[in-house]
């Protein structure tokens, strides 16, 4: 969240900056099998946000003192790239790319069956190559696909989006100017079937009733993000299928 700004987020008609109403998703794409290296990848555009993630494993993890001889870890790494963003950003980890992997690794553990691949690791490369806002909830949404693409076995999809509180109101999925300016921002990610909750972060304040307004609104959200999750996975498969069938 951001200071006070002389920037008027939602008009006297009740429409945002650009032009959404306050229960407007950005436009969403997703595409998979981007990387034919990657053992699963997926490529997200989620409003001016663009982001690639690649999915390497289950393999040995390594060093050996990081196994776990009960189940594999999921090692999540969230990085913005250094053009990403409209000042340079320095290259490398930071406090918060950090803080961002792990909670990414803590969600998507949520969601794979991780028992079934002891003492091995899987690692989920998150590159933010353009950044525009909810990142960390894209990112998240994207990685879900490319585990789900490399065929990695999943109990459930993990599904993101985030509402906010702008110029007094509640909103979704918040933009660059409503993330900096608005007075607060509350990412969640959810797994598609169950609806459990697995990420919950909040930047600024809220009421009760707000907060049970932006947690309905992300619910109903992440509904229409999941078909488009489940789309771009069918898409995978139906090439596969023609593939399969010229062989």
């Amino acid at each position: 969240m951001g200071t006070a700004s002389d920037i008027k987020l939602i008009d006297e008609n009740g429409l945002r900056i650009d032009g959404r109403s306050p229960t407007e998703l950005r436009p969403l794409k997703i595409e998979t099998d981007v990387l034919e290296r990657a053992d699963g990848s997926a490529f997200i555009e989620w409003g001016g946000n663009k982001i690639l993630v690649a999915v390497y494993g289950p393999r040995e993890a390594y060093p050996k003192h990081t196994q776990d001889i009960e189940k594999a870890v999921v090692k999540a790494r969230y990085n913005m790239s250094a053009f990403s963003v409209d000042e340079r950003k320095r290259p490398g980890p930071d406090r918060r790319s950090v803080e961002i992997s792990k909670v990414i690794s803590e969600a998507l553990s949520a969601a794979v069956m991780v028992e079934q691949f002891p003492r091995a690791q899987i690692d989920v490369f998150i590159e933010v190559l353009q950044a525009d806002a909810g990142t960390r909830i894209a990112g998240l949404t994207a990685s879900s696909v490319a585990l789900a693409a490399a065929g990695i076995p999943m109990r459930d999809m993990v599904v993101g989006c985030a509402a906010g509180k702008v110029d007094g109101k509640i909103v979704l999925d918040l933009g660059k100017e409503e993330d900096n300016f608005g007075q607060a921002d509350l990412p969640m990610g959810i797994l598609a079937k169950s609806g459990k909750i697995v990420l919950m972060q909040m930047d600024g304040d809220m009421s009760q009733e707000e907060f049970e307004q932006a947690t309905a609104l992300i619910m109903d959200a992440t509904k229409r993000i999941y078909e488009i999750q489940r789309e771009a996975l069918a898409g995978k498969y139906r090439a596969l299928a023609l593939e399969r069938s010229g062989e």
